[in-house]
C-alpha cells in the first residue's frame, strides 16, 4: 500500500481554491452529522514529521468545537496496561452526531508495538484481529471511520528533521526515538505496510496520502473526508458479514432443567456458605497476586435471587478489590454510544473482580422482545457479545456467567411475598408484572441466547434457583472452581 502512494502523480497547480471550497463543505456537513446523529472517527497515522498536527489544525479550523474532540494517543500508562488493550479507546469513542479526531490511535499498539515492544507474532496477529473486530462493531452501529496514513520517503523525513533541528524553537520536536525510527526506516516501512494491508477493510479502508507536497496533501485530506462523510450521510455504507465461528457448548432448554430436589437444609447451608466464603476470600488474594481479573455475570428471571447470590459472593471479597455493578435501563449518555460502551467502562483491571447484576445480554432479551432496538442489530449482537467476551478472556480475564432459573409458580410466590411485605415492596414493580405476562417470549429468547453464546471460553451456567440457599452455594462453588482452574493454568506457564 505504501509503495503505491509514492507513485501518485499530481499536476502542479494551485489547490488553494479547491481546498477552501472543501473546507467550507466540511463545515456544512458537520451540521448534517448532528442532525442525523452520525458519529465519525477520523484517524491520522503516519511517519514522524509527516504533518499530522498541522493537517488536524487545518481540518478543525472552521468546525464547531462543541461537536468534536481532538484526541492525542500517548503510550499506555502503567494503569492503562492493567486493562484489556482496547478499553481506553472504547472509553473515548464519540457520541452519536459528534466527531473524534485522533492524532494517532489504537494503531500504535500494532506496528509500533511490534517494532518496539518485542511482542510475539501471535500477540501481534491477535491485536490485528481485535482492531478489525473493534472497527467492524463500530461500523455496524453506524460509526463512520476514516483512516488516513501520511506517507513520506526516508529522504523527505530526513530533510524535515534537519529543518526542525536547525531552528532553536523547534529542535526539541526531534526526539531520540524519532532518530532511531529514521535510522531503521526500512524495517518500520515493512511493519507499517503489513499493518495497513491486514487492517484494510470495506467498512474502514485505509487512505494512504503521499504527504511530500503540503498543499496537495491538504487537498487530498479534505477530499477524502468530505467524500466519505457525504456518502455516509446519503446512506452509502459497506455491510459487514460476520460468520459466527465460535466454539460453542451444548446447552439444555430451560424447560428441560429439573428444579426438583435442588434444596439445601438450613444447617448444611450455613456450614457450606462459611466454607465457600472462606475459600473465595483466599482465592481473591491469589487472583490479585497473579494479576488475573474476574468477571461474574448474573442473568435470570425477575425475583430469581440474583441480588442474594451477589451479596453472598461479595461478602467474601476484599472491598478494595471488587465492584458490584447493577445494570438498569441505559441513560441518555449511554444511549448515545454503542451499547457495549457502558460495559467496557466497568471492566475490572488486573487482579480485581467485577460482578454484574444483569449484563450486555439485555440486547438479546429485553431490547429484542420490547422492540427497543432494531431486529437487525439484535441479531448482530450474538456475534458481538461472543467477540466481546473473547477479547476479555484473551486479555487474561476469567468470565463466569450465570442464568438463575426458577419456575413460573415460584416467581409468582416471590412476587406476592414482595408485594405483601412492606420492607420488600420496593423490589416489585409494574414492569415485573408486565414481563411475567411475556414469560413464553422471554423463555424462547433465553434459550436462543444460551445456545448461541455459551462458548468454551465463556460458558453459561444454568443454576436451579427455586431454593435460594442451593443457588447461592452452587454459584459460589462454580466461581471457586473457575478461579482454581485459571490459577492452575497460570502456574503451568
Amino acid at each position: 500500500m505504501l509503495e503505491n502512494a509514492l507513485k501518485n502523480k499530481k499536476d502542479h497547480f494551485d489547490y488553494k481554491d479547491m481546498t477552501s471550497q472543501l473546507r467550507q463543505t466540511l463545515s456544512g456537513l458537520q451540521l448534517q452529522l448532528r442532525d442525523k446523529k452520525l458519529p465519525v472517527i477520523v484517524i491520522f497515522e503516519g511517519w514522524s514529521a509527516s504533518g499530522k498536527g498541522s493537517l488536524i489544525g487545518d481540518m478543525i479550523k472552521y468546525l464547531d468545537p462543541r461537536f468534536f474532540k481532538v484526541r492525542s494517543t500517548l503510550p499506555a500508562t502503567e494503569s492503562e496496561k492493567r486493562y484489556p488493550l482496547l478499553k481506553r479507546f472504547w472509553e473515548d469513542i464519540p457520541e452519536y452526531g459528534k466527531m473524534s479526531i485522533m492524532d494517532r490511535s489504537w494503531y500504535q499498539e500494532l506496528a509500533i508495538a511490534r517494532m518496539e515492544e518485542d511482542i510475539s507474532p501471535e500477540e501481534y496477529n491477535r491485536r490485528i484481529s481485535s482492531v478489525n473486530t473493534f472497527e467492524r462493531q463500530l461500523s455496524d452501529d453506524g460509526y463512520l471511520i476514516i483512516k488516513l496514513f501520511l506517507h513520506i520517503s526516508k529522504d523527505e523525513q530526513k530533510r524535515r528533521f534537519n529543518k526542525l533541528r536547525d531552528d532553536d524553537e523547534t529542535k526539541w520536536r526531534v526526539t531520540e526515538l524519532d532518530k532511531k525510527r529514521h535510522k531503521h526506516y526500512d524495517e518500520y516501512y515493512e511493519a507499517f505496510d503489513d499493518m495497513l494491508v491486514k487492517t484494510n477493510s470495506p467498512h474502514a479502508p485505509w487512505n494512504v496520502i503521499e504527504a511530500a507536497d503540503k498543499a496537495f496533501t491538504r487537498f487530498q485530506m479534505f477530499s477524502i473526508i468530505v467524500s466519505r462523510i457525504s456518502a455516509a450521510i446519503n446512506g452509502d455504507k459497506a455491510l459487514s458479514h460476520v460468520t459466527e465461528d465460535f466454539p460453542l457448548l451444548p446447552m439444555p432448554s430451560l424447560a428441560d432443567v429439573s428444579l426438583k430436589g435442588k434444596v439445601i437444609p438450613g444447617d448444611e447451608y450455613a456450614e457450606q456458605l462459611k466454607k465457600c466464603q472462606k475459600e473465595l476470600s483466599v482465592l481473591h488474594s491469589r487472583l490479585y497476586q497473579a494479576k488475573i481479573p474476574l468477571i461474574i455475570a448474573f442473568e435470570g428471571w425477575d425475583a430469581a435471587g440474583k441480588g442474594g447470590a451477589i451479596k453472598r459472593i461479595a461478602s467474601a471479597l476484599d472491598p478494595r478489590g471488587y465492584e458490584a455493578i447493577p445494570i438498569a435501563a441505559p441513560d441518555k449518555t449511554e444511549l448515545n454510544h454503542h451499547y457495549l460502551w457502558r460495559f467496557w467502562n466497568h471492566i475490572p483491571k488486573t487482579g480485581h473482580i467485577a460482578v454484574f447484576d444483569r449484563t450486555w445480554y439485555g440486547r438479546v432479551m429485553v431490547e429484542r422482545i420490547e422492540g427497543f432496538t432494531p431486529a437487525s442489530r439484535c441479531e448482530q449482537a450474538y456475534a458481538e457479545i461472543n467477540e466481546f467476551e473473547k477479547e476479555l478472556t484473551d486479555s487474561g480475564a476469567v468470565v463466569v456467567k450465570f442464568w438463575l432459573q426458577i419456575d413460573k409458580d415460584e416467581q409468582l410466590r416471590r412476587f406476592t411475598e414482595r408485594q405483601n411485605t412492606p420492607e420488600k415492596q420496593w423490589k416489585i414493580t409494574d414492569e415485573d408484572w408486565r414481563n411475567r405476562e411475556k414469560w413464553d417470549s422471554y423463555e424462547k429468547a433465553v434459550n436462543e441466547m444460551l445456545c448461541r453464546t455459551s462458548t468454551v471460553y465463556a460458558p453459561w451456567n444454568v443454576i436451579e434457583a427455586n431454593d435460594k440457599p442451593f443457588a447461592r452455594i452452587k454459584t459460589m462453588q462454580i466461581v471457586i472452581n473457575a478461579v482454581k482452574e485459571r490459577l492452575k493454568e497460570e502456574k503451568k506457564k
